[in-house]
């Protein structure tokens, strides 16, 4: 069941969903069971692991972010992420400087609707596919086209990760 536009839905949800009309990106936001692994999310949603996609968020040195789109059952390879962004060091920052630098908590970010519009970079096994990704709340996945994300946010694409 999808949540209409009027409906009573979580800030972070409006966030996603006025930042996605401005970027001519459709989204729809459903209600997302309880999964207790990648599989059984992907079962419960109905989809393929590789559908669902997370989005991290990765800090630079000089304390600028970056978001990366890793679809599941891969991992960011680090290597070629920062040879990609031309950099020696990337890490993962804690829940709080992630909340901080997105306004959104981890399991629910997207870089729709974030607090700050940093840069994304996607990895190009993406392309082509419908995906599920974070809302902006907990219990809620939005779906999109993935090319449709890519042209809103001029996204790099690139292979940034590696099996898990």
């Amino acid at each position: 069941m999808s949540l209409s536009p009027t409906s009573d839905s979580p800030e972070g949800v409006e966030r996603v969903r006025t930042d996605a009309a401005s970027r001519g990106v459709t989204v729809e936001i459903t209600p997302r069971p309880e999964a207790s692994s990648l599989a059984e999310a992907a079962e419960l949603l109905g989809l393929t692991p590789a559908d669902i996609v997370k989005t991290l968020v990765v800090k630079r040195s000089d304390d600028t972010y970056l978001f990366a789109l890793v679809p599941g059952g891969r991992k960011i390879s680090w290597p070629k992420l920062r040879a990609l962004v031309g950099v020696n060091k990337l890490q993962l920052p804690g829940a709080d400087l992630a909340f901080a630098a997105t306004g959104y908590e981890r399991g629910t970010i997207t870089p729709l609707g974030s607090r700050n519009p940093w840069p994304v970079y996607a990895d190009a096994s993406i392309v082509g596919r419908r995906i599920a990704m974070g809302s902006g709340a907990h219990g809620y996945s939005a779906f999109v086209d993935a090319d449709e994300l890519i042209a809103g946010f001029e996204a790099v694409v690139a292979d940034i990760s590696d099996p898990e």
